[in-house]
């Protein structure tokens, strides 16, 4: 992809490396909790004032019509300090380790899965630091691959994938396109366990439902969970407290496996974004709203309040 940049791309996809090497450097000095908290705080006082503002309350109101004008935004501020949070927090990403800043629960499943035989299609939200799900896979002993999105910046890319391997997550899949479709396919017949986020819009999707509106939904985990015979496994994280979290993993979802092949898939896709809500409902505040999950029109036609 370098290859093929121009020479002003390249300048400029090296200089934003330099300037998130700068930031870095500024901040190391810093305890993870006051990183952290610096995160939150910028992100607080930014936030509501970009065009993000408006896809996250339009979110919030869609997800809970019941709440008022003030509740909306108090759960906005809220949410707008989570992700500061989770972006400040990623820079120093090796010092949030199992133990110390992240606890688990539900080890069992992981046991589950082990004793199976079975690999195990793992899917996640965007949820409080979502990396911190990577944290946990790398101590599930499971035979692991992590997907991910290639970052356009490709240095940019290569740095970020190292700091991930600085806490065990190093062999991950582009999940985008049939090459990547093809790898994890062979990954579950290779034994492979994989780990997926199924929360976000994908226009080459299928339309469910997402708290009561038409949302496009990766269908994706599904189909490879039944294609392959592999546990469908959902997974989340929630922010504790401060930089502290505590994962859990959740008994497999059931997947119907016989009748028509759309149906199934469908019907799996439906779970497991159901599972989402579920998740959202618990806390509202700690998932990555600013993400525009259903139609643009469905932004157009809401007015914030």
């Amino acid at each position: 992809m370098s290859g093929s940049a121009s020479l002003s791309q390249k300048i400029k996809w090296q200089a934003e490396v330099l300037a998130y090497d700068a930031l870095r450097l500024l901040l190391c000095w810093l305890p993870i909790d006051a990183i952290s908290w610096l995160g939150g705080a910028l992100f607080r006082l930014i936030g509501p004032m970009t065009s993000k503002q408006h896809i996250v309350t339009t979110g919030l109101r869609t997800a809970f019509p019941d709440r008022n004008a003030r509740q909306i935004r108090r759960m906005a501020a809220a949410q707008w300090d989570n992700t500061g949070r989770t972006f400040a927090e990623f820079m120093f990403i090796g010092r949030l380790r199992m133990g110390d800043r992240v606890t688990l629960s539900g080890q069992e499943h992981f046991e589950a899965i082990k004793k199976s035989g079975k690999a195990a299609v793992l899917v996640g939200g965007h949820f409080a630091n979502w990396e911190m799900l990577n944290v946990a896979l790398s101590h599930s002993g499971l035979k692991m691959r992590i997907t991910y999105r290639p970052l356009n910046n490709p240095y940019f890319d290569a740095k970020i994938r190292k700091q991930r391997a600085d806490f065990g997550v190093d062999l991950m899949t582009a999940k985008s396109g049939p090459r990547g479709a093809k790898e994890l396919m062979v990954a579950l017949k290779e034994g492979w366990s994989v780990g997926i986020m199924n929360d976000q819009k994908f226009n080459e999707g299928i339309e469910v439902d997402f708290f009561g509106v038409p949302a496009m939904t990766a269908p994706g985990p599904t189909r490879l969970a039944l294609n392959t015979g592999s546990l469908f496994v959902p997974m989340n994280v929630v922010r504790t407290r401060g930089a502290h979290f505590h994962a859990t993993v959740y008994p497999a979802i059931k997947l119907p496996r016989t009748g028509d092949r759309h149906a199934k898939i469908r019907a799996g896709t439906e779970a497991i974004t159901a599972w989402v809500e579920d998740r959202i409902r618990e806390h509202p505040d700690q998932w990555f709203w600013s993400h525009r999950r259903w139609d643009k029109n469905h932004y157009h036609k809401t007015k914030d309040r």
